[in-house]
């Protein structure tokens, strides 16, 4: 049965980053925009053009999290391609990682940003701030 991928707001991923134990992993795959648009504070870096690469070192990341956002500018076409490599690899080894939820966060960073949600400029990977924000 393949992985169901779902959209999510961001005033969902807002409400769920808040919780008392966050248990949510943010995956941005934008490439070098990241660098200089800024991002998602305490979000992981996995660029798209070699996300197929680093999946097994994803999956060390997000070690006890149950749910992952992938997102890029849009997520119209990155985000929701690394998404889905992620659910076909998962469902291809059979390994139990603890995933329960993958998803896409609509609208991307530029949807994000632009609704005034906060964003980091920090140039650290990885993103160290505050994953409350």
């Amino acid at each position: 049965m393949a992985r169901t991928i779902s959209y999510i707001t961001g005033s969902q991923l807002l409400s769920l980053r808040r919780l008392p134990t966050p248990s949510i992993a943010i995956v941005d795959v934008r490439d070098d925009e990241r660098s200089y648009d800024g991002h998602i504070s305490g979000s992981l870096h996995y660029a798209s053009d070699n996300f197929s690469e680093n999946m097994s070192k994803l999956l060390q990341e997000v070690k006890g999290k149950d749910t992952l956002v992938f997102h890029c500018a849009l997520s119209q076409v990155r985000g929701p391609t690394c998404a889905r490599k992620l659910a076909n690899y998962l469902e291809e080894s059979k390994e139990d990682v603890g995933i329960k939820n993958i998803m896409i966060l609509e609208r991307g960073f530029n949807g994000w940003e632009a609704s005034g949600r906060p964003v980091c400029r920090c140039t650290n990977v990885p993103c160290k701030e505050s994953e409350s924000a």
